[in-house]
């Protein structure tokens, strides 16, 4: 019911910029562009934690971006879900690459119930709909695949270290019964509104790498040149490579690598990627 109430008081109260306040405006051009006035990037944390995928996101983590996340997320504000929506369908769509066959598949990364119960709403699955309908509407075949759960409660992750959220989320997501049959084929995209340690993100990837639909990356030392694709001979023949700093992401042959879009990032994650 409390869904509701926000749908319907979103079309008849009087709006304000979901990123400034400026009134008589869902969002003004200027908010508008921060969030989407630029490429997705790849973003990382620091430190970058073992198991974390490829993320991109679409925007720094400040100021207007900022309070349009939270808006959407903690006050309800369900009418910016469509230009969050755009903006994660740019991260996904540079996550996935222009190769690969079969549809676009993004998977939330859920928050728990007793955070959906208190919003009225859940806000990520809410952005992943959204940027669904976005790329598809690009031509690109991309659906949600709503496949992870929580198995055990987790602790509120604010005012925990880096290694505090890794431990706090380990083992506590599972791919629900029949998830992997939804999977297959895909190429799958882990979708959050946010990264910031990149906790979240690397046990999302944990649960999915589990099915066996999606392959698990190790890092090869040396083979700097090496293509993006099976190197007869390699001594890592049957795998798939590519460039991952002075190493070589090592895939195997035939399954899709584990990618992750965001609509946001701190503004550091961007900054550690271009150096």
């Amino acid at each position: 019911m409390r869904g509701w109430w926000r749908e319907f008081s979103g079309l008849v109260l009087p709006t304000a910029c979901g990123g400034c306040g400026r009134p008589r405006t869902a969002l003004c051009e200027r908010c508008r562009a921060a969030l989407l006035g630029a490429p997705a990037y790849r973003v990382r944390p620091a430190p970058e934690p073992a198991g974390l995928p490829a993320v991109y996101a679409a925007a720094p983590y400040e100021d207007a971006v900022r309070a349009v996340l939270l808006g959407h997320k903690e006050r309800g504000a369900l009418g910016l879900a469509g230009v969050l929506g755009q903006a994660l369908a740019g991260a996904a769509r540079a996550a996935a690459g222009p190769t690969g066959q079969g549809p676009l598949l993004l998977v939330p990364v859920p928050s728990s119930r007793r955070a959906v119960r208190a919003r009225g709403h859940d806000a990520t699955r809410r952005m992943a709909l959204a940027a669904a309908g976005e790329l598809r509407r690009a031509g690109t075949d991309a659906r949600v695949a709503a496949v992870l759960r929580q198995r055990r409660a987790v602790a509120d992750q604010a005012g925990l270290s880096a290694p505090q959220r890794l431990a706090n989320l380990a083992g506590a997501l599972v791919v629900a019964g029949g998830g992997e049959r939804l999977l297959a084929g895909g190429r799958v995209v882990l979708v959050d509104d946010l990264m910031t340690t990149g906790a979240s993100l690397v046990e999302a990837a944990r649960a999915i790498r589990g099915t066996g639909v999606v392959g698990r990356r190790r890092d090869v030392p040396g083979g700097d040149g090496c293509p993006e694709q099976g190197i007869p001979g390699h001594p890592r023949a049957g795998t798939t490579h590519r460039r991952r700093g002075a190493g070589v992401e090592a895939w195997d042959a035939g399954v899709p690598r584990t990618v992750a879009a965001v609509v946001a990032a701190p503004p550091e994650s961007f900054a550690i990627n271009r150096n």
